[in-house]
């Protein structure tokens, strides 16, 4: 081979060519954004509209339907998915995998664009917004101290957001939880009704006598200038001195009938932090920004606001994204580092010279800095699942090398020279670790027909490992024959260990273990080739046994990360005021002082304020966000923790608190872990279905926070307009409603200028006005004819409670019962579920449906089973092009199902459950255990090339490839043992990867010393008889009669 010849023959050469690849390497690794996860667009796309005051019913009537017909007609969806709440629409639009979400978008904005003129006038404007990771906060702050609310609601605004917002990483800064400076005009109600006014003329005189107005030029001499007129309120006198006529003809003053004043608007949330009351700044990063550099450029920012301020003001990080990743990055790197002592350990074990280990680890470093340069120009980033690919790629960055230096080594050991051992070495193995890496990336290659979130996370995966072994390839057949050429001297190869130090007498020992170990393996294998049969049974067995254990595997989709995260979800009773609820959220905040783990607690009790996507939100509802020690700092894990916060928050009276552990799938769009839905027409059926179905969940151990999405809305009083009546008296039912909603709630109609400042200006009833049924029934209503009518004139009144949102799926109506996991896996757990509602006798036209992340492991499993199949072909192809032969391939074939029975063996004595990870493990294991059984193979077809006995050449074959392959399998087994073991940050993602590898990786080696040698013989028998049957059949067809 060429390659091999040029780097012994080329040092300078190569030696300049290896700096160019580390320069090029650091300089790279220092460019390469950093993230916890690969860049992802999830094919979903949210469609948000207002409808101010109408019920979960109306909204769907005369909003949602509208949108759903519409969008209904855009191509390429998936699921179409809507949830009409108390005042809002949501229409969530599923598409396939592999749409371009951007012009999804824009078919969905111009199909609105034809219904927008049929929706109510006070609806909104439908929103588009594509479902982006990014929407979430990378940091949140909190501030807090001496100061009031309005002060920390000015410092949050005035202060902190415009420099925070200019931050090049930010994309946008959202505040929360402050109490913004507002004007009230309280207007009196028995004072408007004895002038003969209303609300509405109130509203309308303040809009048209607060403005500023371009009123042309005028000339003045040779100069021209512009004409402008100044009506703006100045101060809240002018506010007080606006005139408004009455219908007989006589002015009023606003500040005879209302009171006006500067003061804050009426909070609808509250914001503390570790009990404290707080302002919340929210920072969202800008797509392709480094999380990492966001959240430390927002720090390193917040620093010098702070020396800035001479206010006594607590301005605390709340929750930190780059920690995380920070701390995880960081145990990936600890892990490589771990895994490549430990398989350097090996090689000096097996090797006994150091300067022969540092020969075949060079590859290590090398390898690893050249992946960073192809990942650079590739545009991957580092984040926790390339970085896990690296050092999964680590075991088999190093196999290649050792199989080239061992053939170098014993070459060299039988005399001849460095150059010509170098030379000789490498050539005679080169196309066995081209095999050994071609077929390992082929196995790759199917992972392009996954879709989903497991596309989204392990594709980069793939490709980082493929990336380090095709350039440890490189390595081996360059690097490893010059440094072998130039540092096995005949001073190296003859030293010998000091007998005086005991490590020496113990690493020699062992030395001298090994090197019988192949004359006893060469035994070993004479006497399994006599016994044939037996081994097949054997291995029959095993393979048997094996499939009979699978059921006792369970199976989860992705495995849950200990982030150190914990939402507590508080839903108080329907029609709680803020405060009764912010009195639970405190008795909360109370109970949580008692957890050890608890690091930060930040509360958010009352409505989002337009955080990233949260809807349905009001007065009796709250969140908390719980931040935990470090991993390494207390003995619980998450779910433990999230568990006794769950009993301890049980007896709280009022509310249902939901306690879950931060997924990190469902940032990423993916369902709850359990999710059933039932869908129909009515919806008390689907109530009583639902319930039904939800009793279910709760009963089916490993089940926790059960819930149904359709429950109980607040108690409601429903006015019905009478259009006839309201016709009679010259109104309409617009005219009324909003005449209902300025009287109920108020509104804001203008702004008032201040200081450089715009503030709103809110005009309501006196809020010490008594609203109750009298209230309403007795409002008054002028006409156009000036004639104040009863509100009790033109309409009904009827209390109710319907539901609080109402879901659809595919424009039917829905329910959905989701629940979490604790200690169960997910397969199991749905198949009992599945079970028990099979046995309900469903009415005629409703239907159920697991929607959950059950149904999306079935489609990633069975997906990934076509990949596993398909990988199998592949690498089988690869080999037989490589050997251009279709029978030693085969042999080689037979390594792969005992990989199997290693695979099932380890995930049971480790409790693992099958998931994501652990299948791609499978799909790895195919081209990492054919390289044992291709190495052994390789060697034999050469010497029976050589005109070696088959017998003969199999035992020397075990008896010199014993060792290469023991160190190529330890060395992969050591490398991914700290993987296995899921210590450190972010470890439990790719944990089963380790495991299963191991395993498998462990089982397929023992039982490919036996299988393999025996195999072999077995096809060859056949081959034999075969050619020998055909050759009597063409010796008797060429005999004379």
């Amino acid at each position: 081979m060429k390659l091999i010849e040029f780097s012994i023959r080329r040092p300078v050469t190569i030696t300049i060519l290896v700096t160019v690849v580390l320069i090029l390497g650091f300089f790279t690794y220092s460019r390469l954004s950093v993230d916890l996860y690969p860049d992802m667009e999830i094919p979903v796309v949210a469609v948000i509209s207002s409808y101010s005051g109408a019920g979960p019913q109306e909204v769907e009537n005369e909003v949602t339907k509208l949108l759903e017909s519409a969008i209904a007609n855009v191509s390429n969806i998936k699921q179409l998915d809507s949830v009409s709440s108390e005042g809002s629409s949501v229409v969530v639009v599923q598409f396939d995998w592999g749409v371009n979400v951007d012009n999804a978008a824009q078919e969905i904005s111009e199909k609105l664009s034809y219904v927008e003129g049929f929706l109510p006038d006070t609806a909104t404007k439908p929103m588009v917004v594509k479902m982006d990771p990014n929407m979430m906060p990378v940091i949140q702050i909190g501030v807090s101290g001496a100061a009031d609310l309005p002060q920390l609601q000015s410092v949050a605004e005035d202060l902190i957001e415009p420099r925070l917002s200019r931050i090049p990483e930010i994309a946008s800064v959202v505040i929360t939880g402050g109490s913004p400076r507002q004007i009230h005009v309280e207007v009196d109600p028995v004072k408007l009704e004895n002038h003969g006014l209303t609300l509405a003329q109130v509203n309308q005189v303040l809009q048209m006598e607060n403005f500023n107005m371009s009123g042309g030029t005028v000339k003045q001499g040779s100069r021209e200038m512009y004409v402008r007129n100044l009506q703006q309120f100045e101060s809240l006198d002018d506010i007080r001195q606006v005139a408004i006529t009455t219908a007989d003809g006589r002015t009023v003053y606003l500040g005879e009938i209302a009171a006006i004043s500067d003061t804050v608007e009426d909070s609808s949330q509250f914001t503390r932090v570790n009990g404290l009351p707080a302002v919340g700044v929210h920072c969202l990063k800008q797509s392709d920004a480094n999380t990492v550099k966001a959240c430390e450029a927002v720090k390193e920012e917040l620093e010098r606001i702070k020396q800035d301020l001479n206010m006594d003001l607590d301005i605390a990080v709340v929750m930190d994204q780059s920690q995380y990743i920070r701390q995880s990055i960081q145990s990936t790197i600890r892990m490589i580092l771990e895994g490549s002592l430990l398989a350097m350990l090996v090689l000096f074990l097996f090797l006994r010279k150091g300067r022969s280990t540092l020969i075949i680890f060079t590859s290590i470093p090398l390898s690893i800095i050249a992946t960073f340069v192809v990942m650079y120009f590739s545009k991957y980033t580092i984040n926790l699942i390339t970085m896990g690919g690296l050092a999964l790629g680590l075991g088999r960055i190093v196999d290649d090398s050792i199989v080239v230096f061992e053939n170098i080594f014993r070459h060299r050991s039988l005399g001849l020279s460095s150059y010509e051992a170098a030379r000789k070495g490498a050539l005679q193995v080169s196309n066995a670790v081209i095999a050994t890496t071609m077929t390992i990336l082929a196995v790759f290659l199917p992972m392009a027909l996954v879709e989903g979130i497991a596309s989204i996370l392990f594709k980069p995966l793939a490709m980082t490992v493929c990336f380090a072994i095709f350039c440890s390839l490189i390595v081996s057949l360059t690097i490893i024959p010059l440094l072998s050429s130039r540092l096995l001297t005949n001073q190296a190869m003859a030293a010998v260990p000091d007998p005086r130090n005991p490590i020496s007498r113990v690493i020699s020992r062992f030395g001298d273990w090994l090197d019988a170990l192949g004359d006893r393996y060469q035994a070993f294998l004479g006497k399994v080739l006599n016994r044939r049969r037996l081994v097949v049974i054997g291995v029959t067995v095993a393979m048997l046994a094996s499939c009979a254990a699978i059921p006792m595997i369970g199976a989860e989709f992705i495995p849950g990360m200990d982030s150190g995260e914990i939402a507590i979800n508080i839903q108080a009773d329907k029609g709680n005021q803020l405060e009764e609820t912010d009195h639970i959220v405190r008795s909360v905040e109370e109970r949580l002082r008692d957890f050890p783990e608890v690091m930060t607690v930040f509360s958010s009790v009352g409505s989002s304020a337009g955080m990233t996507m949260s809807f349905g939100s009001g007065a009796d509802t709250a969140s908390l966000y719980v931040k935990l020690v470090p991993k390494g700092e207390r003995e619980d894990d998450v779910n433990a923790v999230a568990e006794r916060m769950r009993t301890a928050l049980r007896d709280i009276a009022g509310a249902k608190i939901e306690v879950s552990p931060s997924d990190v799938t469902s940032m990423m769009g993916s369902s709850s872990p359990i999710a059933v839905q039932i869908r129909g027409s009515d919806l008390e059926v689907l109530k009583q279905l639902s319930e039904e179905v939800a009793g279910i969940v709760r009963q089916v151990p490993g089940t926790r926070e059960v819930v149904s999405s359709l429950t109980e809305g607040k108690p409601e009083l429903q006015v019905h307009i009478d259009r006839a009546r309201a016709a009679a008296m010259g109104l309409t039912p617009l005219q009324i409603s909003n005449e209902i909603s300025a009287a109920m709630q108020g509104k804001v109609v203008t702004q008032y200028k201040v200081g450089g400042q715009e503030v709103d200006i809110w005009v309501g009833y006196d809020p010490s006005t008594e609203k109750d049924m009298d209230y309403l029934t007795n409002l008054s209503i002028m006409n156009p004819a000036g004639i104040m009518v009863k509100l009790s004139t033109v309409a009904d009144f009827k209390i109710a409670q319907g539901p609080m949102s109402i879901n659809r799926t595919d424009q039917v109506r829905s329910a959905q019962i989701t629940a979490d996991l604790f200690n169960r896996d997910l397969n199991s757990v749905m198949q009992d579920i599945k079970a028990r509602v099979a046995e309900i006798n469903l009415p005629a036209g409703y239907t159920v449906e697991y929607v959950g992340t059950d149904q999306e492991m079935i489609e990633t499993f069975y997906n990934l089973l076509l990949a596993l199949i398909l990988a199998i072909i592949l690498c089988y192809s690869v080999m037989a092009i490589l050997y251009e032969s279709f029978f030693d391939p085969f042999v080689i074939m037979f390594s792969v199902p005992t990989a199997f029975i290693g695979v099932v063996l380890a995930l049971l004595l480790t409790q693992t459950t099958l998931s994501v990870p652990g299948f791609i493990g499978v799909i790895m294991l195919v081209g990492i255990v054919v390289a044992n059984a291709i190495v052994f193979v390789d060697y034999l077809k050469q010497m029976r090339e050589e005109g070696m006995e088959r017998e003969e050449a199999i035992l020397e074959t075990g008896r010199v490839r014993l060792r290469p392959i023991l160190m190529t399998a330890l060395a992969t087994i050591l490398a991914m043992l700290p993987i296995a073991l899921g210590l450190g940050e972010g470890g439990e993602a790719i944990q089963p990867l380790g495991i299963v590898v191991i395993g498998g990786l462990l089982v397929s080696t023992l039982v490919t010393l036996v299988l393999v040698p025996v195999v072999y013989t077995i096809l060859d028998d056949w081959l034999t008889a075969i050619r020998n049957r055909r050759a009597a059949k063409k010796a008797g067809f060429s005999t004379p009669a």
